[in-house]
């Protein structure tokens, strides 16, 4: 089974073009669930920069290489990106976008064959009222049974998702502070072992000088 994190295992996704829309990216060979397939890479920007820079292709304004992170800036996929950036979406996904320290990871939902499309939810959100017409400027052609008709995300599952995103990160948190509290008390055992087999030693080296001292005494005598 394919380690979890093989950023650099050889060749394993392409870039080709997509019957869902325009590039694709495909499973070169079969990839496990759980495993970091590829970052999402570009420059990093302010939401300033970005709206200066918006649109990438006038011809399809709502169509950017723009990934949002925690902090409030952007990555650029379309300066410095790598093939991350063709990764179409899915209404139902087999990969997921995961950010860690301000870099994002799109990672395997589940077991995919080779030849498959690597897709995720984009998770777009607008902050302005969902009408039919809003919707329509965001099309999906993902097909899937679940498909929502929209690149758009219900703002009520953007929440759940805010919120399991926040759960797990406080989770991790509580797991790193755990293993880093267990190694403190491996070093304090440790030392303390130390100490002891220090002075169990003193004391032997003591007692056999006592004895020394005896028999010395015992020869003069």
């Amino acid at each position: 089974m394919p380690s979890k994190t093989p950023l650099s295992a050889g060749r394993r996704i392409q870039m080709r073009r997509s019957d869902v829309h325009g590039n694709g990216v495909f499973a070169v060979q079969d990839l496990a669930e759980g495993e970091t397939l590829i970052e999402y890479k570009g420059e990093i920007i302010s939401w300033k920069e970005a709206l200066r820079r918006h649109p990438h292709d006038p011809a399809q304004p709502n169509h950017t290489f723009y990934f949002h992170i925690d902090d409030g800036r952007v990555i650029d996929g379309n300066v410095k990106g790598n093939d991350a950036r063709w990764i179409n979406h899915s209404c139902e996904p087999n990969c997921e976008a995961d950010e860690v320290d301000g870099r994002v990871y799109i990672k395997a939902l589940r077991n995919i064959a080779a030849g498959e499309e690597l897709n995720y939810d984009y998770g777009l959100i607008i902050d302005e009222p969902y009408t039919p017409k809003l919707l329509s400027e965001f099309p999906c052609w993902c097909g899937s049974e679940e498909c929502r008709g929209t690149l758009l995300t219900p703002k009520d599952e953007d929440e759940e998702k805010k919120k399991k995103k926040k759960d797990k990160k406080k989770a991790e948190k509580k797991k790193a502070e755990k293993k880093e509290a267990e190694k403190k008390e491996a070093k304090k055992a440790e030392k303390k072992a130390g100490k002891k087999a220090e002075k169990k030693s003193e004391a032997k080296s003591g007692k056999a000088e006592k004895k020394s001292a005896k028999k010395d005494k015992s020869e003069k005598d």
